[in-house]
């Protein structure tokens, strides 16, 4: 047996292990899968609908229980991971509604009548990453199990408990034991699995842009289906006529919430030359009263990186002799810690500026007028996120639509509701999740004519 071990990233405590599956226990899932579909398709959308709803219900009542493991395996602070399973409450519930909304059409034709379907894919596998356990998890399954599919699910190697937990809720729900499995395991084994078997129909994927290419390709093999989210580089535009004090005041939680572990980190901060000063001084003290510490402190705002081997990646991004405007705190001794850092001034082209950095380190740039704003916001070819500050509607609209970004704030840094789709442009993914359009990349439409 190959043990995954797990450890605490705030402490850098051995929690446990799991094991790791392999490729036939991956086979043996996928088979149970398989069997569980025709009668999970075959329940009533109104029985569907009740346990997805007592599903949520159950999760619910785990709350503090799943905040608690996430604190402990992810290093989330306790404030985000009761936030995080709240939203796995909040998105089964609103995914429950789903399987009694599943519309087709009739449309209009000569000689008969003519009627869609939506029909499910079948077995999807989803691939969850370290930096969301809970979330990113219940935005592959709820709506897939609303579309009458069954799913196998493979949370990253560093974060799987919180995964176990909530396959152990849906059964206590009453969801059938193998309509939604779960199966810790390395991506390059388990991971890779969905992508060549056969019986999986869909893969739906959060990672690395890297990895979301291969599995691509993987899946062109058999036509399969896949919602990619692959990261993102994200701008804060913040233009002379906005509110620079609240734009100053906010931006370090739209880069440093997760410690910066977040595709829609705005971790590219660009203000209008005429106010950059102004900005960099009322932004000092915002990012050095960032609250680094202890997750389980309620008034802890930013806890640790995932792991030794995150936390030197970070590093990397920050050399000795790195352009660093000023930095936050964070704890000494044990655990994965790493300071809220700005970096200014730096070039556009500099590394720092183009890659991802995953991290609590933000750049920020000067720009001229619009035009070299956009221009700035849409250099690199990631495109998921971003906010724009301005109290000029117009501009505001004008932006939003030159920006090739597939979720924009206006004068704040919100990215993920559950009832609105999520996704996004160029390499940052395929498809959409969330929202009404979820459920269209679970399903196949089918069209039916029957002659007069």
């Amino acid at each position: 047996m190959t043990a995954l071990e797990l450890i605490n990233p705030a402490t850098g405590e051995r929690v446990g292990e799991v094991e790791a599956a392999s490729v036939e226990l991956v086979d043996a899932a996928i088979a149970r899968a398989s069997a569980a579909l025709p009668a999970w398709r075959a329940v009533s959308p109104a029985d569907r609908s009740r346990l997805l709803r007592r599903f949520a219900d159950a999760v619910d009542g785990a709350r503090e229980e799943l905040a608690l493991l996430e604190v402990r395996n992810s290093g989330h602070t306790i404030g985000n991971a009761r936030w995080e399973a709240g939203n796995v409450r909040d998105v089964l519930h609103y995914y429950a509604a789903a399987p009694e909304r599943l519309f087709g059409r009739q449309i209009p034709v000569p000689g008969g009548l003519n009627v869609t379907f939506q029909e499910p894919l079948g077995v999807v596998g989803v691939i969850v990453p370290w930096n969301f356990p809970m979330p990113v998890a219940a935005w592959g399954f709820a709506p897939a199990l609303a579309a009458g599919n069954t799913v196998v699910l493979k949370p990253a190697e560093l974060t799987p408990l919180t995964a176990l937990r909530l396959a152990e809720l849906a059964r206590e729900a009453g969801i059938p034991e193998d309509v939604l499995q779960v199966v810790p395991g390395r991506g390059d084994v388990a991971g890779w699995r969905f992508v060549t078997h056969p019986d999986v129909r869909k893969v739906v994927f959060t990672g690395s842009p890297a990895v979301g290419r291969k599995i691509m390709a993987g899946c062109a093999e058999q036509v399969k289906r896949v919602t990619l989210e692959l990261g993102g580089k994200s701008a804060n535009v913040v233009f002379a006529d906005a509110d620079i004090e609240q734009a100053a005041a906010t931006a370090p939680y739209g880069v440093f919430d997760n410690a910066g572990q977040d595709c829609c980190a705005r971790s590219r901060i660009l203000v209008q030359e005429n106010v950059f000063d102004r900005f960099m001084e009322l932004l000092e003290p915002a990012v050095r009263g960032v609250v680094v510490g202890d997750p389980l402190d309620e008034k802890t705002e930013m806890g640790p990186l995932i792991s030794a081997a995150h936390r030197e990646r970070v590093a990397s991004y920050v050399p000795d002799g790195a352009p660093v405007a000023f930095r936050g705190s964070a704890p000494d001794g044990p655990g994965f810690w790493f300071p809220p850092t700005v970096l200014s001034p730096v070039a556009p082209t500099d590394r720092v500026v183009v890659e991802e950095v995953f991290g609590p380190v933000v750049v920020v740039l000067p720009f001229r007028d619009e035009e070299d704003a956009v221009r700035l916001a849409n250099a690199g070819d990631l495109g998921l996120s971003g906010s724009i500050w301005t109290r000029d509607v117009g501009r505001a609209l004008r932006v939003s639509r030159a920006v090739e970004a597939g979720n924009l704030s206006v004068n704040s840094h919100s990215s993920v509701r559950y009832w609105t789709p999520f996704g996004g442009f160029k390499q940052s993914g395929l498809g959409r999740e969330l929202g009404p359009d979820a459920l269209d990349a679970f399903t196949e439409v089918k069209n039916v004519f029957i002659a007069h």
